[in-house]
């Protein structure tokens, strides 16, 4: 058997100003040796791959691995360059018997609505249809026809931090070594929810339905169950939220499941987690007797491609006069270098934040000082280590600030305790972040309180201006099952199947 093995990603928001180009790939991991020698979460499925590949003989061919933070949609000619780098080395490699790829699964480019499907469907042309392709992709994708054409087998990370990207790689290369084996012959259905929400997995219900997807997996033939939850700031006709089952060779079987799946979900909707505003957070996180507070500015996550330098929160806690305050990571590469140079202990002016645009909100003009500076930080999702660039710990009047040069999500503590700053000494802890944190900042919090925050990805889907997809979808449309059932959308069967 031969494996060839690559990995594109990237989650666009269409409503970002920041373009994705070369720099945000390149400054990430971009790698044709990720599986041996790669950090972060985009270079964890190839170590899998080559690991179980090794383990069983394969011959292994591996492709480019590269990941760019969440932003605008892709440059058309840095996609298609990363694209067909791709393409010729799983050309060079033929024949093949497995593909298996990692992807965001809500990658848009210059004139790509779908870069996963147009990715899968250039490499089935090449393998034709003997060879099976396996994709691993985010919860946050949007699941498109094509995609499911072209793919034998699609699973989506269940957990929501995604801190099961390792697992997840595991189960795809079972399912595609399975199949290329002969012992069993995937066959996928998905089901549209007609819904668009945040599925915070470590909180009921959705922690009781992860687990009941994944108690049917490997049973009664069913051989993949994912929950697709959509990410609601691309501008996709898909966008939104779909179950996934795949079932052994069994197309009637993995149609109802799926559906059955979409229907329980639509029925706990009411169930699921509100977000106070930032007002009414802040005043919880001051009235509370035990310490710290861990609040997530979710409007202003990275991971969504927002910029990270919002200042509505750091505003609202300076108006209200609150000490003992931690906040980050504030992406102000300007003001990050101008600490540095200034070094630990210098007191100086600053202009903090509001760069990028009006989602940011207004720079905060502070006079500051230098408490730490790390340079080439890195903090933890999971098992996995992310860039922070450099990065410096600033103090106003007990304000506590991190900045850094390299816009990314805050994931766990260290990015503030690897600059010397405990937060086990603050009331209340301030993270830009929508749910990665939570699994870092979990264990040091008494209490986590997610916040409605304005910015670039505010958690009311009723407010986005879509172009590409129509208003009927809960909540923007209280009953979009009213002009009748949705029936599940079956990938056209190839010969091989």
């Amino acid at each position: 058997m031969k494996l060839f093995m690559a990995s594109l990603a990237t989650e666009t928001n269409s409503f970002s100003p920041i373009p994705t180009g070369w720099s945000g790939f390149r400054q990430s991991l971009h790698s044709k040796t990720a599986s041996i020698d790669g950090t972060g979460a985009y270079a964890t499925a190839v170590k899998v791959w080559r690991r179980r590949a090794e383990e069983l003989g394969w011959e292994i061919a591996e492709g480019l691995a590269t990941y760019a933070q969440p932003a605008g949609p892709t440059v058309r000619g840095v996609y298609e360059a990363m694209r067909d780098d791709i393409l010729t080395d799983l050309a060079a490699a033929m024949p093949v018997d497995v593909v298996l790829l990692s992807m965001h699964g809500a990658m848009i480019a210059q004139g790509y609505d779908d870069c996963e499907g147009d990715l899968l469907t250039r490499a089935r042309a090449i393998v034709g249809d003997g060879a099976k392709i396996g994709l691993e992709i985010d919860p946050h994708c949007h699941l498109t026809e094509e995609m499911m054409t072209a793919a034998d087998a699609i699973v989506c990370y269940k957990e929501y931090p995604h801190i099961d990207v390792a697992e997840r790689a595991e189960e795809l290369f079972t399912l595609c070594a399975d199949a290329a084996e002969g012992r069993t012959n995937p066959v996928m259905r998905d089901y549209d929810c007609r819904m668009m929400a945040m599925y915070h997995t470590p909180f009921e219900p959705i922690r009781g339905y992860v687990d009941r997807m994944q108690a049917m997996e490997g049973k009664d033939g069913i051989l993949s169950v994912s929950l697709a939850h959509g990410f609601p700031w691309g501008d996709s006709p898909r966008v939104g939220t779909r179950t996934l089952v795949i079932a052994d060779g069994d197309a009637a079987l993995a149609e109802a499941r799926a559906a059955a799946l979409g229907q329980e979900l639509w029925e706990m909707r009411h169930e699921l987690r509100q977000f106070p505003g930032m007002g009414e957070g802040l005043d919880r996180a001051e009235a509370a007797m035990a310490h710290p507070v861990v609040l997530a500015d979710f409007a202003d996550n990275a991971g969504g491609g927002a910029p990270s330098d919002s200042t509505f929160v750091l505003r609202e806690v300076l108006a209200r006069g609150l000490r003992d305050v931690a906040l980050g990571i504030f992406w102000d590469p300007v003001v990050t270098a101008m600490c540095i140079d200034a070094g630990v202990g210098a007191v100086l002016p600053v202009r903090l934040g509001g760069k990028v645009g009006p989602m940011s909100g207004d720079p905060v003009d502070l006079t500051v000082t230098v408490r730490g500076i790390n340079q080439g930080a890195f903090q933890r999702l999971g098992p996995a280590r992310h860039a922070m660039g450099d990065a410096v710990w600033l103090e106003a009047d007990g304000v506590h600030i991190v900045a850094n040069t390299l816009r990314c999500q805050c994931f766990h503590p260290e990015a503030f305790e690897d600059l010397g700053l405990s937060l086990a000494a603050m009331k209340i802890v301030v993270v830009k972040s929508s749910q990665h944190f939570y699994d870092g900042f979990a264990p040091i919090a008494a209490e986590v309180i997610h916040l409605a925050t304005p910015g670039a990805i505010p958690p009311d889907y009723r407010i986005i201006p879509f172009t590409r997809r129509d208003d009927n979808f809960w909540p923007k449309t209280e009953d979009p099952f009213a002009s009748g059932p949705v029936s599940a959308v079956p990938a056209p069967e190839r010969a091989a199947q």
